[in-house]
């Protein structure tokens, strides 16, 4: 039958994940965008992030509260955006983090449901999906 077009890629990103990852990474300490979207390679080298879409989340972050920046200079090279998580930033990490472990658990419960349908198949469910 070949790929369905509602099987995700291996290795694809799950969407509006960038936002717990940065406010993770910050929670670790401040850092400049470039160093964010190097971290997030770091972290999933197979699906790197966006870089609009790195600094769309960050000017979104920012007028939510969960992250502030300012304007550091270097020297001999530009000046650069230094983010750090707020205190809102914080609280919202730990919501995330509980969304994610109930999100954990209802899939392996939707695994293990799965798994012992399929058990005798190998994961397949026949010609037409496994049915009844």
């Amino acid at each position: 039958m070949g790929e369905s077009c509602c099987s995700p890629e291996p290795g694809s990103r799950i969407r509006g994940f960038i936002q717990p990852w940065i406010l993770l990474l910050l929670s670790e300490r401040p850092s400049h965008g470039y160093e964010l979207l190097e971290r997030l390679h770091e972290g999933s080298p197979e699906t790197p992030a966006d870089t609009a879409l790195l600094y769309r989340t960050l000017r979104q972050m920012e007028t939510d509260g969960l992250v502030r920046s300012s304007w550091e200079t270097g020297e001999g090279g530009p000046a650069r955006r230094l983010y750090v998580m707020t205190s809102e930033g914080v609280q919202c990490l730990h919501g995330w983090a509980a969304n994610l472990r109930r999100t954990r658990d209802r899939l392996d419960e939707f695994m293990a449901v799965y798994e012992r349908r399929f058990a005798d198949s190998g994961g397949r469910g026949g010609e037409d999906g496994g049915g009844s």
